[in-house]
Order: C-alpha cells, then structure tokens, then sequence
C-alpha cells in the first residue's frame, strides 16, 4: 500500500521483503528515505536495517514503523536507537567496534540457545524427538566455518563446509525431511542476525553489510552440502540368487 502510494506521488520506491534483501540493497546503491517495519517478524529486527542505513547514508532520512499490537515494546525500541544515535554522538565511552565474526565467535552459544527456541516452538521439527546435544551437536562446526569464511580475504576461494555434509547425513538417518533440513537452516541464518542485532552498538559497520552477504552465501552453501545426503540414492538391499 504504501509503494503504491509513493509512486503515485511521484517517488522513485524499492520494496523488499526483510532485513537481508534491505541491507543487500542500501550497500549497492544510494537512498534518500528509508521505511522500515520494526519487526520483520521478529521484535527489533527493523532497527538492523535502521542502524545500517544510518552508516550508509546518513544523510538519508529513516523512519521507524510497526503495526505490532505491543506499543510498550515497540517504543522500547524506537527509545534504543535514540539512546544509540546519542551513545554514537558522544566524544567519549564509546565501545570499540568488533567485526561481526568476532562477534559471532564470542556469542555462539548465545546464537544456538536462541535457534533452539525457535526450533522447540516448531511443531514439525519437533516432532522427531531428539536430545539436546543431538538437536544441536552440528550447530557450533556450523558456525565456526561461517566465522572462518567471514575471516577470508576478500580475493579469497571459500572452503566447502565438511560439517555440511556431516549434519545432512545426520539428520537423513534420523528421519528428517529435505524440507525440515532447509527449515533448520532458515532459523539458523535468523538467530544469527538476532544475535547481530542485539550486538548492533559492538559492530564494526564499515564492513557490516558485505559481512551480511557473505553469511547469507555461506549458510545457503551448507544447506547444499547438507541437501547432497537427499538427492544420492541410498544403497538397497543385496539380493542373491541361488
């Protein structure tokens, strides 16, 4: 409604549909105003694209909507980019900014906690039942690969994810779909742009949107490794005949 709104103004509008089409965008090209849902769809995830276009352009103007029914949360949020903006204005006590791999490496085991959460409130997945360290035993050789890709010189040829593999093997034998294999992937690129988002004041913006590329190819190229397990036949059974 409101693209078609816009245009009919006469505004020249990009629509995307979430944080990672957002950010890919404002690093390829220029904007003057940016519209953000606060909540794409979880709580907070818009300032993500806020804060970014912020160091992008900042000269642009951004403006924060959301048509959550929580206003007591929504302006929490709205209340901590304003905190942030003057937090970054300050000459003094400013924390020193961290790439996002270091943060990725620090926080792992807050980001497994969180896609944990996400996958005990999805009724397919959970219905295999699995013990925690089955459930969640190939998410840190995940996230440590995703932390050695984003460390690579930019020039650099990325390494194919051995773990990858590994978890879609796993994960056949234990009686998962294909189709729960990409769900499981889906929360896990989630979780981390939640645990990025609730680091947003430590992050090192000037390289923050590549980073954000790169995350997003190498959690697609884990999901092909892992996808390899479904789409080879499993050997049959050996028939003799006497």
């Amino acid at each position: 409604m409101l693209q078609v709104a816009l245009k009919r103004d006469g505004l020249e509008v990009v629509a995307v549909a979430g944080v990672l089409d957002a950010l890919s965008r404002i690093a390829a090209a220029h904007f003057d105003l940016l519209l953000s849902e606060l909540h794409m769809p979880y709580a907070g995830e818009g300032l993500t694209t806020v804060s970014a276009m912020r160091h992008a352009h900042p000269q642009a103007v951004t403006v924060a909507l959301s048509g959550y029914p929580a206003p007591k949360e929504a302006l929490s949020s709205i209340r901590l980019l304003a905190d942030e903006k003057i937090t970054h204005s300050a000459a003094s006590g400013l924390p020193l900014p961290e790439s996002v791999a270091t943060i990725l490496e620090h926080d792992r085991d807050v980001t497994i906690r969180y896609w944990m959460e996400l996958v005990e409130h999805d009724v397919e997945l959970t219905c295999i039942p699995l013990s925690l360290e089955d459930r969640t035993g190939h998410l840190p050789n995940l996230i440590a690969d995703l932390v050695n890709r984003l460390r690579l010189p930019p020039a650099a040829k990325a390494n194919i994810s051995p773990a990858a593999r590994e978890h879609g093997d796993q994960r056949r034998k234990q009686g998962y779909t294909a189709a729960m294999v990409v769900e499981e992937s889906r929360i896990l690129e989630v979780s981390i742009f939640n645990t990025l988002q609730n680091n947003r004041r430590r992050v090192d913006f000037s390289k923050v949107l590549l980073d954000v590329v790169t995350i997003a190819d190498e959690v697609d190229s884990q999901l092909k490794q892992a996808m390899f397990s479904y789409v080879e036949p499993r050997p049959g059974p050996v028939w003799s005949v006497a």
